[in-house]
């Protein structure tokens, strides 16, 4: 579906817990999330912290939209 998506024009950035199923399913553009069942954020951290996670993933990933990639990109 990554594929199809930036076919239109659009930028695609896949935030994932397993990067190999992105690689995998062809993303050019790939941000490493937490885990599966709290892809965006650790419940185990306090509200704040949490929140500074959240922002940190979000960030990198717009961030990865305005880097020209010619292959996948994995952005750590």
């Amino acid at each position: 579906m990554v594929k199809e998506i930036e076919k239109t024009g659009l930028t695609v950035i896949h935030i994932c817990t397993v990067v190999p199923i992105s690689q995998t399913v062809g993303a050019n553009r790939i941000v490493p999330a937490i885990a599966i069942p709290h892809p965006l954020g650790n419940p185990n951290l306090s509200l704040e912290e949490e929140k500074k996670l959240r922002r940190s993933i979000v960030a990198k990933a717009l961030n990865a939209m305005t880097i020209p990639v010619d292959n996948q990109t994995v952005f750590e």
